[in-house]
């Protein structure tokens, strides 16, 4: 895997760089206030309070932000959660440990996290959860994480109610933003499951579109004048 370093983003919220493709993690014009524009309000907000258990299944695990983040929403909403995060090259606990999500998510909004110290102990169990086992975290919040190719993972039918796709863009890595992974994860997705991703390129929209999704613009995160919120026919 390439070098990478941690970055500051316009919140005051950290990410991971690397350098050598410019890439980052998270948007550099705001790590939590993306991950909560894209998969929060674009994504968790649109299932359906009544459920009584959400099957989340995440592209790109990454460094547990939008697990975390997802976690507390399911406290706050009184939600059981389901969460399955994919990760093919997973952030050393030197690298997370440098983070800084617990303070930049009380910062971001209070009442999600009332006490800062709590809201780390969840992160450092998230990052330090063994790999393809269960963890109830806590009584509605259970995390799966699994360490695969994104490719080449057998994804489940019918399985999942939201789809976090947070990989790296297809500047980087086209091969993620094609009808051959879209097609995979709609078969994945219950009937009226959600996919959501930052990105808004045409051709990453025509791909969702030729699988079988419903795709829609939305406004787009702060730096982002536009992202894709699909929907499994």
């Amino acid at each position: 895997m390439f070098y990478r370093k941690i970055i500051s983003t316009a919140d005051g919220s950290a990410t991971i760089l690397i350098p050598e493709w410019d890439e980052s993690y998270h948007s550099r014009h705001g790590a939590v206030r993306e991950a909560f524009h894209v998969f929060i309000r674009n994504g968790l907000d649109l299932i359906p309070d009544q459920k009584e258990e959400i099957s989340v299944l995440e592209i790109g695990f990454g460094t547990g932000l939008n697990a975390l983040i997802t976690l507390y929403e399911s406290i706050r909403r009184n939600q059981n959660i389901h969460y399955i995060g994919i990760e093919k090259y997973p952030v050393s606990e030197t690298e997370f440990s440098a983070l800084n999500y617990s303070q930049s998510l009380k910062e971001f909004d209070p009442s999600l996290i009332p006490d800062q110290k709590e809201a780390e102990n969840y992160y450092k169990a998230l990052m330090n959860a063994g790999w393809e086992i269960t963890h109830p975290l806590n009584p509605g919040f259970c995390l799966h994480k699994i360490q695969a190719d994104f490719l080449e993972y057998d994804y489940p039918a019918q399985k999942f109610n939201l789809i976090y796709f947070d990989a790296f863009g297809a500047r980087v890595q086209p091969e993620l933003w094609t009808e051959i992974l879209f097609d995979k994860l709609y078969k994945a997705l219950v009937p009226g499951g959600i996919f959501t991703t930052y990105s808004a390129k045409g051709s990453v929209r025509r791909a969702l579109a030729a699988v079988g999704f419903s795709v829609e613009k939305r406004p787009g995160p702060p730096g982002k004048r536009e992202m894709l919120v699909a929907f499994k026919r």
